[in-house]
């Protein structure tokens, strides 16, 4: 069965990211023209612009496009943005990322997501900007500060380096909690990384970067 990628993209955006409260008119454009099949596991393509998380391997998921949607709305980038992406994951997102800003820096743990990732970039011309690190966010020290971070994992509480990353005045997308609910938060480096101002998004499920899921609780 021939797939039509171009409606089902259109359909996405109208049936499922619009409705969810997207209306920002660079994040339609950006997310209604870039073919998020092309980094879909070739299995699960026909599922590209289903309503739905898909699976990456070793433990990654793909965000539903409404949540990709919502992040990118609220990160609010600039041309000349400066972004960190934690979780490079499939690519797309990075690629999202990197048509509205004017570079993004993504570390992925799993050196066999970030090879993946980086051919998909490269094959569809969208990585231009873009450059991909193997790294551990919870170690990551980068030499410079980002105007806007995006988290693309879960966390159970906020690290506190993910703040200082951003310059001040910069923006921290993440998602924070314990399932079954979790809230997605915007929050801004207002000169202070012990008093940032937080912005309640929406509730929705991630699973956890690696090491930041919740500490075990036992009980005796």
């Amino acid at each position: 069965m021939t797939i039509d990628y171009a409606l089902a993209r259109e359909l996405m955006v109208e049936q499922q990211v619009r409705p969810w409260e997207v209306l920002d008119a660079a994040v339609l454009d950006v997310i209604g023209r870039l073919p998020r099949e092309a980094f879909v596991p070739e299995a699960q393509r026909a599922l590209a612009y289903a309503d739905i998380e898909l699976p990456l391997g070793h433990g990654a998921r793909m965000m539903k496009p409404v949540v990709e949607g919502r992040m990118l709305q609220a990160l609010a980038l600039q041309p000349g943005d400066s972004v960190l992406e934690v979780g490079t994951g499939s690519g797309y997102s990075t690629a999202c990322l990197a048509a509205m800003a004017r570079e993004v820096v993504s570390i992925e743990l799993v050196p066999e997501l970030a090879t993946a990732a980086r051919a998909r970039l490269d094959a569809t011309g969208l990585g231009t900007n873009v450059r991909i690190e193997t790294a551990d966010a919870l170690h990551y020290a980068p030499t410079r500060q980002f105007d806007a971070v995006c988290v693309t994992g879960a966390v159970d509480t906020v690290p506190a380096r993910f703040l200082e990353w951003l310059r001040p005045g910069g923006r921290l997308f993440v998602v924070r909690g314990r399932a079954p609910v979790m809230e997605a938060v915007l929050l801004r480096h207002t000169g202070d990384v012990n008093s940032p101002a937080v912005e309640s998004l929406f509730e929705t499920e991630l699973e956890y970067l690696r090491g930041a899921e919740p500490a075990p609780q036992f009980s005796f």
